[in-house]
Order: C-alpha cells, then structure tokens, then sequence
C-alpha cells in the first residue's frame, strides 16, 4: 500500500449494498476534525457482524447511502483535535467507536471525543482495536441486569465477539457462567472461565440446565428466545442484543406473561463505560481473543470470515 500523503489516505469504501464484493480499498481525502471531534491515526480495527449486515442492507436504515466508509471499532494514536475537546492530545492512544459514513476501517477517522478512552500501557492495540463494539455490548447488557456474585448467568454463542467478552464480564461479576457453543470451543470457553459449556448441536440446553438460572444474554434470537425463557423465573432478566430482531415483540409479551424482565440492549458508546471496560482488560480480567489480523486489502476475507457466525472472538483490520 502507496504511504501516506499530507491529506490523503486509504479506506474501504462501500459502494452499494450487496456481498462482500461491494467493498474496495481507494485513497480518498483525510478528513479534518471540527468541533467536539478526534481525528485518529487507525492502528487496529476491529470487524464485527453487524459490518456485514449493513453492508448487506439489513441495517440501511440507520446510516447513509453508499458510497462510505465501513466498521465501528478502532484503536490508535489521536493525530489532531477539534475544538471543544478536552481530555485528548495528539499523540494520545485512545479506543472507541464511529460509524459510517465515516467509519474505523481506514488509516485516519474522525471520533466524537464523548465516545472514546484512553488505552491503558497494558492493553496493546489490536486487542484495543477489537473490543469497543462487542465488549460494551456485553458490558451494558450484564449492568442491565444487575448480575451479581453467585448468580447464573447463561450466555448463548458464547465463543463470540460478544459472547467471548461476556463471559469474563460476567465471572469478574462473580457469576456462575454457563455458555452454548460447539463442542471444538469448549475448552477456550473453560480457559475464559465459563463454568460450564453445552454443545448446542448434541444436546438441548433446556434439558442440560438443571434448576434454572438467573440471566439469558441472547446475541441469537430465532428460537432460542423463547426455549431460553423457559429457564428463568419470575424475577429473572433475558437480555436480547440481536440487532435487528424481528421476533423481539412477540419475544417480549411471552416474557412480560411469565413475570420475566425483559431488556434489548443496543450498544451506546461513551467515555465512562469505555475506560471501565478497558480498565478490567488491563487488571488482567478480561481479554480479546483475536482469531485472525488481516492487512486492510483483505476486508472482503474479513467479512467473508464474519458472515460465517463462526468465528472465535474477533478478527480485527491492520490499515
């Protein structure tokens, strides 16, 4: 890749709503911070799902139309500030979140100061780079919860981005942590601290479970919504973060008719819950497991990898 110039830069650029092949890597103008914002020399950029299926058009709504710049997480060095902005100088290293049309997956991004922290000496980049996304997602979703020590806490597709993340949340929590997941990940979710592990493909979770549990964190939906419901009593909290997820009304009355609360999280970045989150992964309580780093050039493999569902943890972007 050519090196930098003054005021260009590379980026991938989505250009139309479809497969991965609607994605391009093409220098465009490096943009210029203005008021409340961070310009950030990207070193690692994490790729999540919810990039394939706005690249897909399942998440349109929510953002521009092509053409733009793809991607949510980034980790890196701050390379220039706006006014109003306090708390950040160049040369700071800082993670958060952006989104499109000025997204993460480039060599330079803009960020609103109020949805980035600082990264601590014992956090390095790429496991940065990959956590802001699915780590607050799991982090927001347990405080919804009030997970506290002694109880259960079941995560579904544990061995995820956020599955992965949440499980350490929640044990750091001091929860009991039950995961679903393929028997090959087992012993990578015991090694994060899961408690216990159940193949989903072998046996069915509702049989497995023995005497309820407290929490359902649900990244899934489809029919594991309401099959989980059935392990909670009334009292208990079934957390649905699938984005999007057409069956969460009907989801929701089922869980209002057994007394169960419901929560949808969508992630919220900002400053506060970002720098709690980076804290426990520099106490050594929390970590990233990065499956695979891929060169910018590759982001068509990336979402290629992503579009699977079965990646363990998450693959992050080197711009």
């Amino acid at each position: 890749m050519p090196t930098d110039t003054a005021h260009s830069m590379y980026a991938v650029r989505q250009i139309d709503y479809g497969g991965p092949e609607v994605l391009q890597v093409a220098e465009i103008e490096r943009p210029v911070p203005g008021p409340g914002d961070v310009l950030v020399r990207v070193r690692a950029a994490g790729v999540n799902p919810a990039d394939w299926k706005i690249r897909a058009g399942l998440a349109n709504h929510r953002f521009h139309a092509p053409p733009f710049t793809p991607g949510m997480d980034l980790a890196g060095e701050v390379e220039a500030i706006g006014s109003e902005v306090t708390g950040f100088a160049p040369g700071d290293t800082v993670y958060g979140m952006v989104y499109p049309p000025g997204g993460a997956q480039a060599q330079y991004t803009l960020g609103r100061a109020d949805m980035m922290a600082h990264v601590p000496p014992e956090v390095d980049l790429v496991q940065a780079g990959g956590l802001a996304t699915a780590g607050l997602t799991a982090w927001q979703a347990l405080a919804t919860a009030q997970v506290a020590p002694g109880q259960k806490v079941l995560i579904h597709a544990a061995a995820g981005g956020v599955g992965h993340l949440a499980v350490q949340i929640a044990k750091a929590h001091g929860a009991q942590v039950i995961g679903t997941a393929r028997s090959e990940k087992h012993t990578f979710l015991r090694e994060l601290g899961a408690d216990e592990v159940i193949d989903y493909r072998s046996a069915d979770f509702t049989e497995v479970i023995r005497n309820g549990v407290d929490v359902v964190l649900d990244p899934l939906g489809d029919d594991y919504g309401p099959r989980s419901l059935t392990l909670l009593s009334p009292g208990g909290v079934y957390i649905d973060v699938r984005q999007p997820n057409p069956g969460r009304p009907e989801l929701r009355a089922k869980a209002q008719e057994r007394g169960i609360r419901f929560a949808d999280v969508t992630v919220a970045p900002n400053t506060e819950d970002l720098a709690d989150l980076v804290a426990l992964a520099a106490s050594g309580q929390l970590r990233v497991a990065v499956e695979q780093t891929l060169p910018l050039s590759q982001v068509t493999k990336a979402h290629e990898l992503s579009e699977t569902g079965r990646v363990k943890g998450k693959i992050v972007l080197i711009p």
